[in-house]
This record gives C-alpha cells, structure tokens and sequence, in this order.
C-alpha cells in the first residue's frame, strides 16, 4: 500500500510539473519599427488583427508573448478594426499596449526560452527584419530546438532569410506562404519601396511557396516545424496550428 501511495503521488507531481511547463510556454512575436514605406513620406505599420488574433490564441491557451522589434520600444500599429471584438478588447487593454510600446531588442532576449516564433505582418514587416542578423539567429535557435517558425501575410518577408547551421535555406523544400504577387500592385509607389518579393525570395531559396488565387480564404500551410498563412484571414489558423503542434510534440 506504501508502495502504492508514493508511486502515484509521484504521478501526480510528475503530471502537476507537466502542465505547469505547458502553461509556462513562451512564444515571441517579430514586429516592426518602420513607419513608412522604405524613405518614402508615406505611412505604414505592423498589422493589428495579426498580432492580436495570434495573441489571444496563444494566451487562451496558456502560453506567454514576448515582443521584440529591431530597434526595441513602441511600434506603429494599424490596419485596425474597431468593429471586431477581440481587436477592440486588446485596444482597451492597458497592459497589452504598453507591451507594444516597450517591445524587447532581439539583444535582449534568450532563444532558448521560446517554444515558436511568430512573424505578423502589415506592410512594416517588410522592412528592418529579413537582415536582422540578431532576429535571425533567433529563429533558426528556436527551430534547432525543435521549436516551430510561424508567420502571416507580409510577416513571411521576415523569414527569407534563415539558413542552417552549414548556409543552405533553412525551409529549403518546405511548402511556405505568405502574400503572393498576385495580389499586389507592382505599380503602385508603396510596392515600389519594397526589399523584395516575398513570393520570389522563398522561391530563390528553393522554397516551395504556396498561395490560393482568392483572398482572404483562409489559406494556409502546415510543412514540419514551418506553419505559415498567405493573408489576415489566416491568423487564427496559424496560431491554433501552432498551438497544435506543440501539444503533439
């Protein structure tokens, strides 16, 4: 009977410590300090629904956030939708936006700590974040430790440039979205400021990029440790996805 009490008090504890470690998951989000179109007068910003959609999910389900941004401190927001609820809530939510407006230096924070990393998008994320050699070597730590690389939309521009430990691509094979050229106006002054296509670097770096010809369906693609969506309608299923997939690890 001794015997028996120890071993499942012992379960128990066991068990206790488990779901403590999954409520004390830490996912960190890659946002954006630019405010306009690469030196042009025109504004631009990291898009709201993408990160407060993502946040929600994850905080729902236990897991703790962590901004960063290259340069650190507050970050332009927009794209903002005051008739969604959940956009609203976040609004109102006095700690959450101090959050944005303290984000982390990449400097600042131990990649170990982190389960995944979320890229979200709105035309900020284009710029300051594939040639950050700091966000960089975060993500591709995350990944070597078997953690999961998201993103949304333009927030995909931020991964084109991960490698491997010996320089090859690191979604070298993978199937990846993001926001495909068929859906943006190359004539337009704010595409003319862009680094690049999204839709062309993953496919130089022998990426397999994946979009659906409609917008905001939903679109999105699961590839191994990768989880990344073509537009905002997909936000909530990245997140849910990656929620997912570490509970299955």
């Amino acid at each position: 009977m001794r015997t028996f009490v120890i071993s499942f008090l012992m379960l128990f504890i066991a068990s206790n410590g488990l779901s403590q470690h999954k409520q004390s998951g830490l996912i960190v989000f890659v946002t954006s300090n630019q405010e306009t179109y690469g030196n042009s007068n025109k504004k631009t910003a990291n898009h709201f629904g993408e990160i407060v959609l993502a946040y929600d999910v994850f905080v729902k389900h236990g897991y703790s956030i962590d901004f960063i941004s290259p340069n650190g401190g507050a970050i332009p927001i927009g794209y903002i939708s005051k008739s969604d609820s959940i956009q609203n809530h976040y609004l109102n939510d006095t700690k959450f936006m101090k959050a944005l407006k303290n984000t982390f230096r990449p400097t600042d924070i131990n990649p170990s700590d982190y389960d995944a990393v979320y890229y979200s998008g709105g035309g900020s994320a284009m710029f300051g974040i594939a040639n950050n050699t700091t966000i960089n070597s975060i993500a591709e730590a995350i990944y070597r430790n078997n953690g999961i690389i998201s993103a949304v939309c333009h927030g995909t521009a931020g991964i084109t440039n991960l490698k491997t430990k010996t320089g090859e691509p690191l979604y070298q094979g993978k199937q990846i979205s993001g926001y495909p050229d068929i859906f943006e106006n190359k004539d337009a002054a704010y595409y003319k400021t862009f680094p690049f296509s999204i839709e062309e670097k993953i496919k130089q770096n022998k990426g397999d990029f994946r979009y659906s010809e409609k917008k905001r369906d939903n679109f999105y693609v699961v590839d191994g440790q990768f989880i990344t969506g073509q537009d905002p309608s997909s936000t909530v299923s990245v997140a849910t996805q990656v929620v997912k997939t570490l509970q299955n690890q």
